[in-house]
């Protein structure tokens, strides 16, 4: 098996098994939960693509979400220093903007904001593998920084394929599958108890870090009590 790499800082990286799943509702939630406890909790987005005008601002919609819960002050640039216009796959928004999204940069930017927190959430950018440019893409960040790796699955129909996938790449890269949030995207989706049971199953070690159901305004406030907060907690115990 593929040893573990060492964690650039104490932190998680979130993926997840699609894009519009709520990977970035449950990092905002995550920051919360990690934060309660008097921490310095922020959490980036490296690469995100599709900006907006949002409160006078020019800005991508998850970079302004996570930066709104942050415990220390950051700016839109150290939140997400690689934002592009094109709502679209990182490496053709790049390729529009003629700005590479350079690996080292990248990097650089995420320790420079982890050396000013307890707790860095690093949230990936669609599924698992996005290409970035060139010959590397979301999964290498993932194994560049090391970090345990949150999973979110978006419940509906496929989901079982598409987390079991996913863990299997994250696990071939060396990299620890600590745990999965069940995020209710579909909230019609029958059979829902054997969905959670078979992800239970097939993602083995990994626990369940909580299930969200679908929530009219799903701020962090509102998706925290549906986090398994002592599970999170004992993640960076045992890391």
């Amino acid at each position: 098996m593929t040893p573990h790499p060492t964690a650039l800082f104490r932190g998680l990286f979130v993926t997840g098994t699609d894009t519009e799943i709520g990977k970035t509702r449950i990092s905002a939630a995550l920051v919360m939960a990690y934060a309660k406890g008097g921490a310095r909790v922020a959490a980036v987005k490296p690469v995100a693509a599709g900006m907006e005008d949002i409160g006078g601002e020019h800005i991508n919609e998850d970079v302004h979400a996570l930066r709104a819960v942050a415990s220390v002050s950051l700016t839109a640039q150290e939140v997400g220093p690689f934002q592009f216009e094109a709502a679209c796959s990182p490496h053709i928004a790049a390729a529009l903007e003629g700005r590479p999204i350079r690996r080292e940069a990248v990097l650089a930017a995420v320790e420079s904001v982890a050396a000013r927190t307890d707790l860095l959430i690093v949230e990936g950018v669609g599924g698992f593998r996005v290409p970035f440019g060139g010959d590397w893409d979301s999964a290498d960040l993932a194994r560049d920084l090391g970090l345990p790796v949150v999973l979110v699955v978006g419940l509906r129909l496929g989901c079982i394929n598409h987390a079991l996938l996913t863990a299997e790449a994250i696990r071939a890269r060396g990299l620890r599958l600590c745990g999965w949030v069940a995020n209710t995207v579909d909230p019609q989706q029958p059979y829902v108890a054997e969905n959670l049971d078979a992800l239970a199953h097939g993602l083995g070690s990994a626990p369940c870090l909580g299930l969200v159901p679908r929530l009219p305004v799903p701020t962090p406030e509102a998706i925290y009590p549906y986090l398994n907060v002592p599970a999170l907690h004992a993640i960076l115990d045992n890391r």
